[in-house]
């Protein structure tokens, strides 16, 4: 009997950088298909390669960029443009301490996928790994559905367009893009 395909974890179209609010809409969609990878992968009990690899350079790349773009970007934006009546530091400072805590948790999940990568073990028959993964996984579903119901709708309110457009560009920098101007 062969087994369900394993989540798979789309691009977002490079065009979508010119819709920042989007862009990060997007790629929280993106951390929900990995998180639902890192459950298929904690749970399963065939040693798979290639979906180990992909959630690795998920973390290495990807998590870490979008880490940036929110601590080094989008929270300090939102800081100078909230009103105070947003009450958004609470959810910013929230989120900020948890990104901290995602390096560890990111590193942990790292070190036990790369030792069953080494061991060709399935990270589902060693209850350290699997316990890592399902517990990093569940925490960043939390951290997506603050950031979704909280920081994107106050965005939403509160940006201007000069202020998406220098988030677009500096997005698009940090992965080497540079943005023609807007049509």
């Amino acid at each position: 009997m062969a087994s369900a395909p394993l989540a798979d974890i789309e691009e977002i179209p490079r065009e979508l950088l010119r819709e920042p609010l989007e862009w990060f809409f997007a790629e929280h969609y993106r951390h929900r298909q990995l998180c639902r990878l890192v459950e298929e992968v904690a749970a399963a009990s065939a040693f798979a390669a290639e979906p180990i690899t992909r959630i690795l350079d998920f973390i290495r790349y990807d998590l870490t960029l979008h880490v940036i773009d929110e601590e080094e970007d989008l929270f300090p934006l939102l800081r100078r443009r909230a009103l105070p009546e947003d009450e958004i530091e609470n959810a910013l400072g929230r989120l900020s301490a948890e990104h901290r805590a995602d390096v560890a948790h990111a590193e942990a999940v790292r070190t036990r996928l790369e030792a069953c990568l080494s061991a060709r073990k399935a990270p589902g028959l060693d209850p350290q790994a699997k316990s890592t993964l399902v517990t990093f996984a569940r925490h960043e579903l939390r951290h997506l559905a603050l950031e979704n119901a909280v920081v994107l709708p106050i965005a939403r309110l509160r940006l201007s367009a000069e202020d998406l457009l220098a988030l677009s560009r500096r997005l698009a920098a940090r992965r080497g893009l540079v943005l023609d101007a807007p049509p």
